[in-house]
């Protein structure tokens, strides 16, 4: 009788709309219907109260749907069907595939890509990993894809350089899976290669354009220390203005095409990311959204790597930095619950001092 009580009551506290989007569950495309519609309403229900709050209702449902229990690991690979693999191209988020010559070499022998899908969407990657497998920890993109690189046997490599994770369904904003995602495909390569010994990222830094500009504007010449501002003056020679060129540094990379320009900037600009991955936080947690992920994951801050991007993008986003984040696997639980709980983030030394650095050390 409880029971049934219990029940009635769940009925009718449940919305009339909620129960009718459930029976979409039921449709063979419905559940993809009610994932693109979320992803319409994200757009469209910031200034529609009413929108909102049948984007919130959707959402739950979605993630209820949507449990990592329900999710099934597949990897991709150059066999995959067509349809499939135009997705892939789709829906990359982090560098642009370039073509099928590109795709075809991001799945060769010696790189792996694992998707999430969802057995109400079977055709529709969720999320995917794309990942190289090297000697080493990589330190430039460019390099990483390179078509014309010799190809190593997996057999030979010793670490897996996790370079792009992609959310594909921007209706499942806010659920997340690739944690769950991440330590998965860790443990299926553990288990094909036993020589693998290093697990690591090759990360933009996507929050550092906006950070940078309003530290540049509330700083002004403070900024930099003493010793970079002179270096910058030195290569510079009188022909442009130090402060100048700082406003304009994210804009255009002409600064990394001049040798001696390159080499005064080099170590203001490692400090000045330091401190932003390291000590910049909303709350407890890191402000950079990518930092923040990893760090949930349970990973450490390990490498920033000079003009790791020299793309458009990487240029503009992050003056061509990148992080390596790292995964050792006896270390994942304990970072993870020192990050999550306290904020503490997991760092090597050589990040941690440059971001104490400041204008007034």
């Amino acid at each position: 009788l409880v029971v049934v009580e219990a029940m009635k009551m769940e009925h009718t506290l449940t919305a009339p709309r909620v129960r009718l989007l459930t029976q979409f569950n039921g449709l063979a495309e419905g559940v993809k219907f009610l994932v693109d519609l979320r992803a319409e309403l994200l757009t469209f229900a910031k200034n529609e109260p009413a929108l909102e709050d049948l984007q919130e209702d959707l959402r739950r449902l979605l993630a209820s749907w949507f449990d990592v229990g329900f999710l099934e690991l597949r990897r991709i690979t150059w066999e995959a069907p067509a349809a499939l693999l135009e997705k892939l191209i789709a829906y990359e988020a982090v560098h642009a595939i370039r073509g099928w010559d590109d795709l075809k070499n991001r799945l060769d022998s010696d790189r792996r890509c694992y998707a999430f899908f969802h057995p109400r969407m079977p055709d529709e990657p969720l999320i995917f990993v794309e990942i190289a497998l090297v000697n080493g920890i990589a330190d430039n993109v460019q390099k990483l894809l390179d078509e014309e690189q010799e190809r190593l046997s997996p057999e030979n490599s010793d670490t897996a350089i996790f370079y792009s994770i992609s959310n594909a369904q921007r209706g499942l904003d806010g659920i997340s899976f690739g944690d769950f995602l991440i330590k998965r495909v860790v443990a299926d390569l553990s288990a094909e290669f036993k020589n693998l010994k290093t697990f690591a990222t090759l990360s933009p830094i996507p929050g550092f354009a906006r950070w940078y500009a309003k530290e540049l504007e509330e700083l002004g010449p403070a900024l930099l220390l003493a010793d970079e501002r002179t270096a910058l003056e030195t290569a510079l020679d009188g022909e442009a203005d130090v402060d100048e060129l700082l406003k304009t540094l994210l804009a255009n990379d002409d600064w990394s095409k001049v040798p001696e320009l390159e080499a005064a900037l080099k170590p203001a600009l490692l400090r000045i990311a330091s401190t932003y991955l390291y000590s910049v936080k909303r709350g407890i947690r890191a402000m950079d959204p990518v930092a923040h992920f990893h760090l949930s994951n349970g990973a450490r801050m390990e490498r920033l790597n000079w003009l790791a991007d020299t793309s458009s993008r990487g240029m503009h986003q992050a003056a061509g930095l990148m992080i390596n984040y790292l995964y050792k696997l006896d270390e994942i639980d304990g970072n993870h619950e020192g990050y999550t709980g306290e904020g503490a983030i997991a760092v090597s030394s050589s990040i941690r001092n440059l971001s104490r650095k400041t204008a007034n050390s």
